[in-house]
């Protein structure tokens, strides 16, 4: 009877620890690129000041909460999100997206619309997208995901204002 209790505690003892070892989608290895791209995003930002969303503002030709970092208003001000993209100077491209409703709407971004007219500013992250499902549970999501109809390989954090709340989305990627 030892014997068993012993081997039954083992085991979960073992399943217990293999949770944590094993890779999900939302905490899988991050390509190093996105990784050091998306470090150099939040740090950017952070220089910057707090989080926060005040007033609206047209953004893209829709009508957006406005992100600030501190007192920096962050709609259509593209020196952060271009600061990242050329960096890595590999085709890098970095998102702010601010959560409006149960959309997050792109309003700082260097992600080119899909017939490359300008920036992708004023679009919504994909409500049916891989990225959505783990930020609405306030995980991050690193892997590919299609932007506009094409495949990138991404990062997206949540962004959290300062009572701890999911305000937006900080993202960076690379075209697959």
């Amino acid at each position: 009877m030892n014997r068993k209790r012993f081997l039954v505690g083992v085991l979960g003892a073992g399943c217990f620890i293999a949770m944590f070892m094993l890779p999900s989608t939302s905490n899988a290895q991050a390509d190093p690129r996105v990784a050091n791209s998306m470090a150099s995003l939040k740090a950017m930002a952070a220089k910057l000041g707090a989080p926060k969303l005040e007033g609206k503002e047209a953004v893209g030709g829709k009508d957006a909460p406005t992100l600030y970092f501190g007192s920096n208003k962050i709609n259509n001000n593209f020196d952060v999100v271009d600061a990242v993209s050329k960096e890595d100077g590999k085709g890098m491209t970095a998102t702010f997206f601010v959560k409006s409703g149960d959309e997050y709407i792109r309003v700082s971004t260097s992600v080119p619309k899909p017939d490359g007219s300008g920036r992708a500013i004023g679009t919504i992250l994909d409500p049916a997208g891989k990225a959505i499902a783990e930020i609405k549970q306030g995980k991050p999501f690193y892997g590919e995901a299609a932007i506009l109809g094409t495949p990138y390989i991404t990062g997206y954090e949540p962004m959290k204002d300062g009572g701890g709340n999911v305000i937006g989305i900080y993202y960076v990627g690379y075209k697959k």
